[in-house]
């Protein structure tokens, strides 16, 4: 291995690891200039020692499974060796601005995240990035750092989302230390390396549009392009058929969100995704008792970012990525009007969210209830079952999966789904309608409760569980947490050593409350 500053002063594993990654490869972000960024080193973090480790995300990246045994591995990872890195090398924090709660924040960028660099395996190439690292120039009043509770929650959701099959950001890791972090009480600093193809937002579009640099904003959406949708160039309007992509990913992955009761907390602009997928996780949660009005965020408190919400604020934020794409657009038409003809495309652009959103979630209901064929009234047997689980708030997670026990010929497999609704009542008499629309469908039982069990998770990250993990690490017992991301990996396994993390939560669960700054 040739040197590489981001392997200065280790050795072994650490150093063949480290010296994978690089920070100036052509064609990666950091190649696009300081405009866009700031390098800098990270801020130490005394004593670091490793929380958890995801072999999965090791592996996708070309590391062994062991790495996170190799001497100096919480070090690295914890950015403490950046210090010793060429200035031209140093890792890097990016700008960008952004729509907060529904108002516009004005200039953001990564205030306690720095992106080490990139990593090419097995022709993908991955950008690293610490959070918590320590403040930068966009910190504004923050320190830079992320606590463990919220790195354990990070790290954790990252990996179960991915193994749901629903596009999100990595976790490689979490290092944590007995350094003193002030949030609403004392807590101690950790660091999640997340793993991504890409860090770029909504609002890094929205950045540049609104300090008028216009090349800086080509600059920006040629690299989007060339990276990750070449297919666009081939378009008569290749910045308007990237909005296009931009509009399906993030309809499809809203659509998959929906489809699991999962709630992102806080989709402000600078949250979302170039690419759909799920990023900066904070104040999430899976629901468990079904409310279509839940907040999971307490910092929310108008109830903007709800789950019933949720996909009329990706269309909301896709009006605001399309404003800061707006210079962009028409460059072929060659006349006074391009300003609104250019309009009038994005519009007409930003409806496809609309067309493509509905039979997506459509399409996934139909799975979810087992139905093979499309029929007239798919949706509203589902939008029944949405209403009476509402009204009794019914367990999720569990009400899927219970579904799937459900015979199309008699009420005999009902007993456990029916035991989640306190209106018995109403739950058989949807029952009924189910089983009616059953009978046109030609698969036995076993082979639709089969098919009911791959798209039906049995084990999501409730808050209790997380929470379970998180107090147990505070005490420097990281078990809980290794043995959790061990169990999400398998969502849709019976896995009966572990029925417990499939059951309802305890009463005691109904008192978490997550924030903007889990």
């Amino acid at each position: 291995m040739s040197f590489s500053p981001c392997n200065a002063g280790l050795s072994g594993p650490m150093s063949t690891a480290a010296g994978a990654i690089d920070n100036q490869r052509e064609g990666s972000f950091a190649a696009l200039g300081n405009v866009f960024l700031t390098r800098l080193p990270a801020s130490p973090l005394p004593a670091p020692y490793v929380v958890g480790f995801s072999p999965d995300v090791a592996a996708m990246l070309g590391f062994d499974a062991s790495l996170a045994n190799a001497p100096g591995f919480a070090e690295f990872f914890s950015g403490n060796t950046t210090r010793d890195w060429p200035a031209a090398s140093l890792p890097y924090a990016a700008v960008y601005s952004g729509h907060q709660f529904g108002v516009w924040a004005g200039q953001l960028g990564d205030g306690r995240a720095l992106t080490l660099g990139e990593i090419e395996h097995d022709g993908q190439r991955f950008e690293l990035q610490l959070k918590g690292a320590g403040r930068t120039p966009y910190s504004r009043m923050g320190d830079g750092r992320a606590v463990l509770r919220s790195s354990i929650r990070e790290y954790l959701c990252s990996e179960a989302m991915h193994h749901l099959g629903i596009p999100t950001t990595r976790a490689l890791c979490v290092t944590g230390s007995d350094q003193s972090v002030r949030r609403e009480e004392m807590e101690t600093a950790a660091v999640v390396t997340r793993v991504s193809p890409s860090f770029v937002r909504f609002g890094h579009f929205e950045h540049f549009y609104a300090n008028d640099r216009v090349e800086a904003l080509r600059a920006l959406a040629d690299h989007i392009i060339d990276r990750f949708y070449p297919a666009c160039r081939a378009a008569e309007d290749p910045y308007l058929a990237l909005l296009n992509e931009c509009v399906l990913s993030t309809a499809d992955l809203i659509a998959q969100w929906q489809a699991v009761g999962f709630c992102h907390g806080v989709m402000n602009t600078d949250n979302m995704s170039i690419l759909g997928l799920t990023i900066d996780y904070g104040p999430f949660g899976f629901m468990d008792g079904f409310d279509a009005n839940h907040i999971c965020n307490h910092s929310d408190s108008q109830g903007r970012y709800a789950y019933r919400m949720q996909p009329q604020i990706g269309y909301w934020n896709l009006f605001c990525l399309a404003q800061g794409l707006l210079p962009l657009f028409g460059e072929r038409y060659d006349d006074a009007e391009r300003s609104e003809r250019a309009v009038k495309d994005a519009q007409r652009v930003l409806e496809g969210f609309k067309g493509r959103f509905a039979p997506a979630l459509e399409a996934r209901m139909r799975a979810k209830l087992g139905l093979e064929t499309q029929r007239e009234g798919d949706d509203a047997l589902a939008n029944k079952l949405f209403e009476i689980m509402h009204a009794n708030r019914a367990d999720f997670t569990l009400t899927f999966r219970h579904l799937s026990k459900v015979s199309k010929h008699d009420a005999s497999g009902d007993t456990q789904v029916r035991d989640l609704f306190l209106d018995r009542a109403a739950f058989d008499a949807w029952a009924n309608d189910y089983r009616a629309r059953l009978s046109h469908e030609t698969r036995a039982d076993a082979a639709r409760a089969e098919a009911m069990n791959r798209v039906n998770p049995k084990y999501v990250l409730r808050n209790h569980l997380a929470e379970t993990a998180i107090r147990m690490a505070k005490d420097k017992d990281f078990s809980e947490v290794e043995r959790l991301a061990a169990v999400l990996r398998r969502p849709f396994d019976e896995q009966p050593e572990h029925e417990a993390y499939a059951g309802l939560p305890p009463d005691w669960a109904t008192s978490l409350e997550v924030s903007c700054s889990s």
